[in-house]
């Protein structure tokens, strides 16, 4: 006879198994800081990849303008300020990526947990069902 809490106990293993679930294996599997800093530093490289691309463009854009019209010294200032601008935008997306990684990661490992103490109550009631 089918036992009503198993039915639900294992519809909700199987639907979070098939959404969030896969996602979220891979996720705990790493430590929190290994994960975090692992994708911290993938999100810093794609900044730097972004911001080389960006400056890269601009320059091509309008090199002329800036090859006539400065002087050696303002090229120099310009460098500064586009280096300065760099490690903001580094320092910026470094915090803000961690700070989203690492929530992520606890989330994850939270609804892991749950999963896990639902698999422990379904192996229960079979227990108690065979006796």
């Amino acid at each position: 006879m089918l036992d009503e809490k198993k039915v639900k106990l294992m519809t909700r293993l199987a639907f979070y198994e098939q959404t969030q679930g896969k996602e979220d294996f891979k996720v705990s599997a790493y430590y929190r800081k290994d994960y975090a800093s692992l994708h911290t530093i993938c999100s810093i490289i794609w900044v730097t990849v972004g911001y080389i691309c960006a400056v890269g463009l601009v320059f091509l854009a309008g090199m002329d303008n800036f090859l006539s019209s400065m002087s050696f010294g303002m090229m120099f200032l310009m460098l500064g300020i586009l280096v300065l601008v760099y490690l903001f935008l580094l320092i910026l997306y470094g915090v803000i990526a961690s700070h989203i990684f690492n929530k992520k990661h606890r989330e994850s490992r939270q609804r892991v947990k749950k999963y896990n103490h639902d698999l422990t109550r379904l192996l229960k009631l079979y227990e108690r069902e065979k006796r």
